[in-house]
């Protein structure tokens, strides 16, 4: 009987040792070691699955680290990160966290971008994940070939060469590098400086200039007022049908939609004319995956990337994950319950349903989207889906539910900012539960020392 049981055991055993080899021979390209890269290697390392984060700059962090040059980085490279040198969260600590990782208590409730980065080196270092990413090597081709993925990338130094094969892709190179610009007529004749927000660092180059914004999403509007605080005019071109409330100052002009430029300035579509010195275009950013082709089975225009399963699975090749691919929601959040989900797939814990399936479920989005008569884009909002978008891939996943409180507090945010632009900053919001927060106006003290620590900092 003894021996019975023990051959048994022994089976048992042999088939566990399989699997952990199963499991552990599948490799994993990430792409970035922003915030969707470091989160992805996070839990990749904690399931002990193989994996290599391809990043092309020297640092982590992405869009959030803060750099002085303009247009390509030290090694050539297109700049990636559109951070400047002022900004300040635009979403309070509780939604920006890592998860795990609370923001120090001593940092106000919308950090600067600077702090941010820090607390996110912190991260990094803590989770002890540097060690899995090649840092200078820039993915140039991702081909599907033979039922995997062949890697082709370059030190961005060195120019050499290198390809490797990969069962899973995930992509998180972001999509705030590539920025778009408006078409409009004349704008050649124009002789004053006209920048995209991708390149703009500081409000000081604008100091007693009549300046032009176009576009009111977020970095439009934070932009604007930031600008507004040195230019002897600023001019609000958009056309948002948000009902601002924010007191803006006398010398704010808000304008329709530009008609055309002429040499000294704007004519705008309701025939008014404004002389102009500067002109910032805050009118976002393309999707950018130079690196995909036509085996990635992903239909890619400048503002969409379909078809995706859950806002995250290419349906065409299940095992390549675009993450990020969408707007109007808590981004660091939603990043992780992706990495998560990713992650729990790779691993074996659930299946996905058939590609049938998985179109059906994305075609009756879309097919209600172009039955409004909107845009492709519109198929990554997420917006007021939000909160269910994290329970469905609970329910598919088995991954820890994000709280709805996140949602709930990302609401009431975008209640403040409607309300008055200057001071949706000056609240705080502390978690009771997962459905529960407390708002309260903010200790100026903490804001304070925030001021003097950044100013500090950056001198």
């Amino acid at each position: 009987m003894l021996r019975k049981y023990s051959i048994v055991f022994i089976v048992l055993l042999q088939i566990c040792i399989s699997f952990g080899a199963h499991v552990k021979s599948k490799r994993v390209c990430v792409i970035g070691a922003g915030i969707a890269g470091i989160s992805s290697a996070r839990y990749l390392k904690e399931e002990g699955i193989d994996f290599t984060v391809f990043e092309s700059t020297r640092y982590i962090g992405g869009t959030w680290r803060y750099d002085t040059h303009v247009g390509t980085d030290e090694n050539g490279q297109p700049l990636h990160t559109s951070m400047y040198k002022y900004l300040r969260t635009n979403l309070p600590k509780a939604p920006m966290e890592m998860r795990g990782f609370p923001l120090p208590d001593y940092l106000p409730s919308y950090p600067t971008g600077r702090d941010f980065y820090h607390y996110l080196e912190e991260c990094v270092d803590r989770l002890d994940i540097k060690k899995y990413i090649k840092f200078l090597h820039a993915v140039v081709s991702v081909r599907r070939i033979n039922e995997v993925w062949k890697v082709k990338y370059e030190h961005v130094v060195t120019k050499e060469t290198f390809e490797e094969d990969f069962d899973y892709i995930i992509v998180g190179n972001g999509h705030f590098s590539k920025p778009s610009y408006p078409n409009i007529p004349s704008e050649d004749l124009f002789t004053g400086r006209i920048i995209h927000s991708h390149d703009y660092k500081a409000p000081e180059p604008f100091t007693n200039r009549r300046v032009l914004v176009v576009g009111a999403g977020p970095s439009g509007m934070d932009i604007g007022l930031e600008v507004a605080d040195v230019a002897s005019a600023l001019i609000h071109s958009h056309h948002s049908k948000i009902n601002w409330t924010t007191p803006f100052p006398p010398h704010y002009h808000k304008k329709p939609d530009i008609k055309e430029f002429n040499e000294t300035g704007v004519i705008f579509e309701d025939g008014s004319f404004e002389e102009i010195d500067d002109v910032i275009y805050c009118t976002g950013f393309y999707y950018d995956f130079p690196f995909l082709d036509e085996s990635s089975g992903l239909t890619m225009e400048p503002k969409s990337v379909v078809p995706l399963y859950r806002y995250t699975v290419n349906i065409n090749q299940p095992s390549m994950f675009i993450m990020g691919a969408f707007i109007r929601a808590c981004l660091v959040v939603a990043l992780d319950a992706q990495a998560r989900y990713a992650t729990a797939y790779i691993k074996g814990n659930f299946s996905l349903p058939t590609r049938d399936e998985m179109m059906l479920e994305w075609q009756k989005r879309m097919d209600t989207i172009r039955s409004k008569g909107l845009p492709t884009s519109y198929i990554h909002i997420l917006g007021e889906k939000e909160d269910e978008f994290y329970a469905e891939l609970t329910r598919e996943s088995g991954i820890e539910r994000v709280p709805p409180v996140m949602f709930k507090i990302r609401t009431m945010d975008t209640e403040a900012k409607i309300e008055n632009l200057y001071t949706y900053r000056n609240y705080a919001y502390t978690v009771i539960d997962d459905h529960t927060f407390v708002r309260k106006v903010e200790d100026p003290a903490i804001r304070k020392g925030m001021h003097e620590y950044g100013l500090a900092y950056m001198n």
